[in-house]
């Protein structure tokens, strides 16, 4: 015992790797390694390489989501090699669509519709849509809402979600077509079917489109941060952070607008609507040099309309009229050339018209549209072009479509609060000019001024509370009979003895001797 604590007790010496055992551990490490890689060969995922801008574009544009202009670029070029020695690639002439789409999308060029129009139905040619080529089909449709024809990206949605209902690709086609129809039950179901399906950057940012359109700012916030938490590229997070900028401005935040745009603009500084936003955040927070700067810049990349429309109300209101002019001459030139976006570009023009040129064709234009697209905007634009026309009863028959549905914009709340001051409702009118003005004080620096001088105009509500609750002559107090008071009795009075109740006297029963016709004789 003594000897085995002597040896506990001395240190162990310390282990020396001379030259030789370090080969030798060398030699087992390779052989290890070799042997992992007999097990597991490398497959195409372990390349160390990040994907290319080719690779990059193609996953954006398979994903339903936006891509950076450099790596469209890459993949229009490589495709377009390709199907010059591969002509009768479907597939490949399907993603050449959907980028030329994407492309038409991110610098707002009508150009680029025909030849992505041209492309798709190459490929529809060599695979028709009864042998499914949902590819080729999904992009039709998004084709047919992106220049504002809806009907036909309904059609389109619901084809291949009949051929296909678990393909998600065709949900995100059918909830635009169906907000741009203005059938918002519809567009809300397709959602959560899409949600249901595929959850990712491109359901979330349907959601947060619908919940918008419903009027439910914290859930569209909200999902808009889960599509931020999805989105992988910086062409995606910029696309996020301009939409969550544009819902910050519709709550009236200018401040957190201005700098979720600056953030889209770091990520992704090749953005036009990005720069538009934030040019609108700076004439809300009184920085108007800076704003007619951004949105000069925002023209030049791309004809823009409702940015020429809100370049040239921001120089009217500043007083330089000859420039606001140049502005409008921009609009109408974008205007008839077209952008692509037919739906959004008729309703510009219109509110344009209605309030800088001829209301008589704003509303000849808007029932056009109002035709084909019974949407929010749609009705907004034309109530308010029927009021500026003279037609009061029939602006409040549209102005009530474009508010009730839940959609929290200030000017809808404003257009509808000026058609009920001048219908003499002034009740009606204070309500809705207020919650424009709550809504967001600087939605415009045009109108949000006559806002506030409409609202003044109508006055704080009389006393007494509403009129038609106050009685025509002065209320009367009516006659009632006195009620009968029962004496108290006075303290230590006997009280009176309770009389025994009367019981009910007793039938005589009948005798068993008595005959049945006697007791039938004795009943009454």
């Amino acid at each position: 015992m003594d000897r085995i604590d002597n040896e506990a007790r001395q240190v162990a010496p310390y282990a020396a790797f001379t030259g030789r055992k370090t080969l030798v551990a060398a030699a087992v490490a390779v052989v290890l390694i070799a042997g992992a890689l007999l097990v597991r060969p490398a497959g195409q995922g372990d390349d160390p390489r990040p994907p290319g801008p080719t690779q990059r574009a193609a996953s954006a544009v398979g994903r339903g989501a936006p891509a950076a202009a450099v790596d469209l670029s890459a993949l229009i070029a490589d495709r377009e090699r390709w199907l010059g020695s591969h002509p009768r690639d479907d597939g490949a002439w399907s993603v050449l669509g959907a980028a030329y789409l994407e492309q038409a999308r991110r610098s707002a060029g009508p150009a680029w519709f025909p030849k992505a129009e041209k492309a798709l139905k190459r490929s529809l040619e060599l695979r028709p849509a009864e042998k499914g080529n949902h590819d080729a089909m999904t992009g039709m449709g998004a084709l047919a809402n992106a220049r504002g024809d809806f009907g036909t990206g309904k059609r389109w949605g619901e084809l291949v979600r009949a051929q296909a209902p678990q393909r998600w690709t065709a949900y995100p086609v059918l909830v635009d077509a169906y907000t741009g129809l203005g059938d918002y039950k519809a567009a809300e179901k397709a959602m959560e079917r899409l949600v249901e399906l595929r959850p990712g950057l491109a359901a979330f940012m349907r959601a947060s489109q619908v919940y918008r359109d419903r009027g439910w700012r914290e859930d569209a916030a909200l999902s808009m941060e889960h599509a931020a938490g999805a989105a992988r590229t910086p062409a995606e997070k910029a696309y996020v952070m301009y939409r969550l900028g544009e819902l910050a401005w519709e709550r009236g935040e200018a401040a957190a607008a201005l700098r979720q745009f600056e953030a889209a603009l770091r990520a992704d500084p090749g953005r036009a609507d990005a720069l538009g936003g934030r040019a609108r955040a700076l004439a809300g927070l009184g920085r108007s040099g800076e704003a007619v700067r951004d949105y000069r810049m925002a023209l030049g990349r791309g004809s823009a309309p409702r940015l020429a429309l809100e370049l040239g109300e921001l120089l009217e209101s500043l007083g330089r009229d000859d420039e606001a002019k140049e502005a409008y001459a921009v609009l109408q030139a974008a205007a008839s050339r077209g952008s692509g976006r037919a739906a959004e570009d008729q309703v510009v023009l219109g509110l344009f018209e209605a309030d800088h040129g001829d209301p008589a064709d704003a509303v000849r234009r808007l029932t056009a549209e109002w035709s084909r697209h019974k949407s929010m905007q749609v009705a907004d634009a034309l109530g308010w072009a029927l009021h500026r026309a003279g037609d009061d009863e029939g602006a409040l028959e549209y102005a009530k479509k474009a508010t009730e549905p839940g959609l929290r914009s200030a000017d809808f709340a404003y257009h509808r609060g000026i058609v009920e001051q001048a219908l003499g409702d002034g009740a009606s009118a204070r309500r809705h000019l207020e919650e424009a003005l709550r809504t967001n004080p600087v939605f415009s620096p045009v109108r949000a001024p006559l806002a506030k001088q409409a609202l003044a105009a109508v006055g704080e509500p009389p006393p007494g509370g509403p009129e038609n609750l106050r009685p025509p002559t002065p209320w009367v107090a009516p006659e009632l009979p006195e009620p009968v008071r029962k004496p108290t009795p006075k303290p230590g009075a006997a009280k009176p003895e309770a009389k025994p109740e009367a019981k009910p006297e007793a039938k005589p029963k009948p005798s068993a001797s008595a005959s049945p016709s006697a007791s039938a004789a004795a009943k009454p």
